[in-house]
């Protein structure tokens, strides 16, 4: 097992982000930049499954930021610090911040939206992956942001049986800041088709078989310019606990 180095890094705005780093550095390693899902961190996403480690032995450095309001990371409680499309912002300011240049982009449920939303807004990574997403979910942010919303509005008294409970259950176990997650949660922008024109680069919809919750993810990848579809087993939730996740990250970005 690499040594992960971690580091807090000033946004635009200077909330301070905390970004975990594995693997060699230098002109002849390609970075991948990570970025994980809602209410999870780098370590629950990329790093407990095995995920970054796959990456780091085939020769990679993995770049893993918790997005705001997330992990380590900084979670303010006011309004101004969540402006629309803050987290692509933030994503922004890491790569100059970091002066990553030729590098590679992953994302995973809100991870894959930001990274989208990056790209619209201007980075240009050499490959893409969006995981755990689908076409409709892109687009559908209000009623999704509207479940979670509610999750957190009535966390104390969801039992088991409510649509609610694996949400609320989840945050729990991320002990989730839920002031700033529901402040972050209504500043998600949304991408309508047309805009995944921007999106020219290689991009991999790598999605589990039994995962629906954003959407036909077979339909995003054939309405990208160059976007091809992988399945690995298991759902939303459980994709990420599978190898065959990272494996797939492996064989895409190693092309």
């Amino acid at each position: 097992m690499n040594e992960m180095v971690t580091q807090m890094v000033p946004s635009f705005d200077g909330t301070k982000l905390a970004v975990h780093r594995m693997g060699p550095a230098g002109a002849n390693v390609r970075p991948v930049l990570m970025l994980h899902g809602l209410f999870s961190s780098a370590q629950m996403n990329w790093i407990k499954f095995g995920h970054a480690q796959k990456l780091v032995d085939a020769g990679f450095e993995v770049i893993m930021p918790d997005l705001r309001a997330h992990g380590d990371s900084g979670k303010p409680h006011h309004s101004a610090a969540y402006p629309p499309d803050v987290l692509a912002r933030d994503v922004l300011a890491l790569v100059s911040s970091l002066g990553l240049d030729d590098f590679d982009l992953v994302g995973f449920s809100l991870g894959s939206r930001t990274a989208v939303r990056a790209v619209i807004s201007g980075l240009a990574p050499r490959r893409l992956v969006l995981s755990g997403m689908g076409l409709e979910g892109l687009a559908g942010w209000h009623s999704r942001a509207a479940f979670f919303i509610d999750a957190i509005d009535r966390f104390d008294t969801v039992k088991r049986g409510d649509q609610a409970f694996m949400a609320v259950s989840f945050m729990k176990t991320m002990k989730v800041d839920r002031i700033a997650a529901r402040l972050l949660l209504q500043s998600v922008a949304d991408t309508q088709p047309e805009g995944l024109a921007a999106l020219t680069m290689p991009t991999m919809v790598l999605c589990g078989t039994q995962d629906n919750d954003n959407g036909s993810a077979q339909g995003l990848a054939q309405t990208l310019p160059d976007g091809r579809y992988t399945a690995i087993p298991g759902t939303h939730m459980s994709s990420v606990t599978e190898g065959a996740l990272g494996d797939a990250l492996v064989d895409f970005l190693s092309g």
